[in-house]
Parts: structure tokens; sequence; C-alpha cells
């Protein structure tokens, strides 16, 4: 219960006028902060909805795949650049994104997680990996200003940031294909 209350009091904070503002007028900030922040807060609140809808979870996401089917779409959703648009542009786009991150990606994620094998798991770091990569490209190199709410200074250092956190996906995938745990238990 101390989870959901935490995760609670972060989506609240985050939702907070000054804070939402301050967050989006930096494109790499409102990206790979707000955004991951708001999953962040679902899945801290995951736990208190397990509990109360046991069966929910147990006949939709028996396997984990329909929950990390429905995180991936959301999080491929978000990572238009029209979309981080029209989140600064319409209100109706905005709440979607304060309801779909938490509770659409957050929530599904940790019910998930623990029931993916390994090979799915990798899978799913796998394929963010290279999504990652795409979209790092996509913002340096781009000779066009893909968001019109951003500058094309900052949508470079969204590329970056995403190039670097590719990078630190690649670092993990190798880290489990060559080092075996159980060597240092």
């Amino acid at each position: 219960m101390d989870q959901f209350k935490i995760g609670l009091a972060l989506f609240i904070f985050l939702a907070i006028p000054p804070v939402a503002s301050f967050m989006e007028s930096v494109m790499v900030i409102h990206m790979h902060m707000q955004m991951p922040m708001l999953v962040i807060a679902g899945l801290l609140m995951a736990p208190f909805f397990q509990k109360q809808f046991p069966n929910f979870f147990e006949k939709w996401n028996e396997n984990g795949i329909p929950g990390i089917l429905l995180f991936i779409i959301i999080i491929s959703y978000w990572l238009l650049p029209r979309t981080m648009d029209e989140a600064l542009s319409l209100t109706s786009v905005e709440i979607f994104k304060f309801i779909s991150l938490p509770f659409l990606a957050g929530v599904p994620l940790r019910d998930s997680w623990k029931k993916l094998s390994d090979f799915s798991k990798n899978f799913v770091i796998t394929l963010f990996t290279i999504v990652f990569l795409g979209m790092g490209f996509l913002y340096i190199f781009v000779p066009v200003q893909l968001c019109n709410n951003y500058l094309i200074i900052e949508q470079i250092a969204l590329g970056w940031a995403f190039l670097l956190t590719a990078v630190g996906m690649i670092v993990y995938l190798l880290y489990v294909a060559f080092v075996d745990p159980s060597e240092y238990e």
C-alpha cells in the first residue's frame, strides 16, 4: 500500500501545472523524464490494482503477453513526434498522456514482467534497443523540424539521449549474454 501512495503522489506531483509545464518545456525532459516517471508511477500503483482486481489480471494477462503488448503499443504511440506536439497543443491528448502512461503502460508492465520468460524479456529489451537507435538517428539526422513546439537543437539533443539509452540497453544485453550470475552467488 505504501508503494501505491508513493506512485499516486508521484502522479499528482507530475500533474501539477507548473511541474508539467516545466517538464514539457524541454524536449529531452518531456520524453526522457516526464513520460518514464509517469510509467514509474503506474509501476508503483500496480500492486494495489492487482490486489483489487486479481481475477481481471489472471484472466486478461495470464502469461504476460497481452500486458506487454499493451505496454509496447502505448510506448510506441508516445514515441511519435506528432503525439508529443499534440500533448502540448491539445488538452485531450495531454489528459490521455497522464492516463495512458501510468495505467495502460506502467500497470501492465509490472503485472507482465514477472510472468514473461527470460527470452521474452530480452526480446522486449532488444526491440526497444532497435527502436531507440532508430529514433535517435531520426531525431539527429532528419533535416527538418519534427516537433513544432521544440527547436531543432532540442530535437538533436533528444536524438542523442535516445542513442545513449540504446547503448545502455546494449551493454545490459551483452552482460546477460556473456555473464553467468550464478558464478557470483
